[in-house]
């Protein structure tokens, strides 16, 4: 069978089969997929929000850092409550020695919940400079912050109010001794900012230490995580920073389904993706980079095989304690973009046996018509099902039904994919709850045509060399 004749069939095959993509809906008729893709677009996948509060000069900002450090590989942002402070009125500053900074009447709680909103929805936002002498927020340019991964909120009254608390994932406490933070500010103030040691205890005894008693301090009880010493407590920072790791590698979805995995975003595997999405992108390298995202699923699908453990000695004459392989094993590939992983899965592991599958929809019965060719064992081997794409999750729930029809159980069979719309996650999930979905992104949805968005085109197409340009 030609090429093209092969894409016809499987292009015929791209009727919806979708159950809804909440868990309570299951009415899979075509306007149900349709709320559920304008939904799907709409849920932008939300950044991890972390907030710092804690006294002024209690270390914050030092956390801060080490957390941005620690977190190089992904997007973070900062945001400071400090930068949402009120104009002062002329009558104001005249006075500007007897206004409260450490009140929560003295930030524009407004205003900070209105630039969140538009981050947390993906949109870049500006956020104000404020002028310590002037005490206005117009001096200077605004400084223009893009969407994240990570955004962290700091600022000493930042748990204060319960709407911006509402919008963290994570709220962090530092707790450093009142004396600490006196000597800090101290020497901040006259060094830094150049003021009379007499004025910074007149302000820090009338303003900052009530303030803190009365507002700051009891915000402690929202934290999710108290950190004694502030920057200095490196172990607690390390403890958060894998915490927060663990959740940035875990899609909204992998909390519903625990059989679907993500493999963690890096940038290298953000870059790829981005070449590959690129319509721009030649074939060669559109090869190039698939072929490498493809080898990192197949090697995580890997990892979800059984293992026993092994003893092994090495050129040392000492013993290893490792583990084995697991034996029984082969690939199925969906015909045709399928078969663009089966060099990775051979790259790996040598010698496999790989089947295929070709699935296809005939004369407008929706009669499915299914041609295989697989392993004559395959019920006694663990299976790699191979579909560098999962849309409505037609095929897939087809190729599955296949599969365990042939005697696979349906915990011995792992699909793996590059990216996978919610749509065909829910589907394939709903069907077969003991089958493994190993996936490097998850996309937004489909659109009205039922292709992935924003996707990366016809992969077949696009891998193969056979599209019409």
């Amino acid at each position: 069978m030609g090429s093209a004749a092969v894409e016809d069939l499987i292009e015929a095959s791209s009727g919806v089969h979708f159950s809804g993509f909440h868990l309570e809906n299951t009415d899979p008729n075509a306007s149900e997929l349709e709320r559920s893709t304008s939904s799907a677009t709409e849920n932008v996948l939300q950044p991890f929000v972390i907030g710092v509060a804690g006294g002024a000069a209690s270390g914050k900002t030092s956390v801060c850092d080490m957390i941005i450090e620690q977190l190089r590989d992904q997007r973070v942002v900062l945001v400071n409550q400090d930068s949402f402070y009120h104009n002062l009125t002329p009558e104001e500053f005249k006075k500007v020695h007897e206004y409260n900074f450490d009140h929560p009447d003295a930030f524009d709680t407004e205003q900070l919940l209105c630039i969140m909103e538009k981050l947390k929805h993906g949109q870049a936002v500006d956020i104000p400079r404020y002028d310590f002498k002037s005490y206005k927020n117009d001096i200077f340019p605004a400084r223009r912050v893009n969407p994240s991964d990570v955004i962290i909120l700091e600022g000493i009254l930042i748990f204060h109010d319960p709407r911006v608390r509402d919008l963290m994932n994570m709220k962090i406490f530092v707790d450093t001794d009142a004396d600490v933070r006196l000597a800090r500010r101290i020497r901040r103030d006259t060094v830094e900012k150049g003021r009379d040691i007499g004025m910074v205890l007149d302000q820090y005894s009338k303003f900052v230490k009530p303030a803190f008693d009365d507002f700051i301090l009891p915000t402690k009880k929202y934290a999710d995580i108290i950190i004694p010493r502030g920057g200095d407590n490196h172990v607690a920072i390390d403890l958060i920073v894998q915490h927060i790791r663990t959740k940035l590698g875990q899609h909204d979805l992998c909390k519903i389904y625990p059989n679907l995995y993500v493999i963690q975003s890096t940038f290298q595997i953000r870059g790829m993706h981005t070449l590959i999405r690129d319509f721009q992108t030649t074939k060669h390298d559109f090869v190039f980079y698939s072929d490498r995202l493809i080898r990192l699923v197949v090697e995580h699908g890997l990892g979800h095989l059984p293992f026993t453990e092994k003893q092994v000695i090495t050129p040392t004459g000492s013993v290893y304690t490792g583990v084995d392989f697991c034996k029984r094993l082969c690939g199925v590939s969906i015909i045709r973009s399928g078969e663009s992983m089966e060099n990775a899965l051979r790259a790996c592991c040598k010698g496999i046996k790989i089947g295929k599958i070709l699935i296809h929809r005939e004369g407008d019965n929706g009669q499915q018509l299914i041609y295989e060719k697989l392993p004559t064992d395959i019920s006694d081997r663990h299976v790699l099902l191979l579909d560098p794409i999962l849309g409505t999750g037609n095929s897939a729930v087809q190729a599955i039904s296949l599969l365990i029809k042939k005697g696979v159980p349906e915990s011995n069979i792992i699909f793996l994919n590059l990216i996978s719309a919610p749509q065909g996650v829910h589907v394939v999930c709903k069907h077969f709850p003991r089958v493994k979905i190993v996936t490097s992104e998850i996309e937004i949805g489909l659109n009205d045509d039922y292709r992935v968005i924003p996707g990366m085109g016809e992969f077949g197409d696009r891998y193969f060399g056979t599209d019409d340009d």
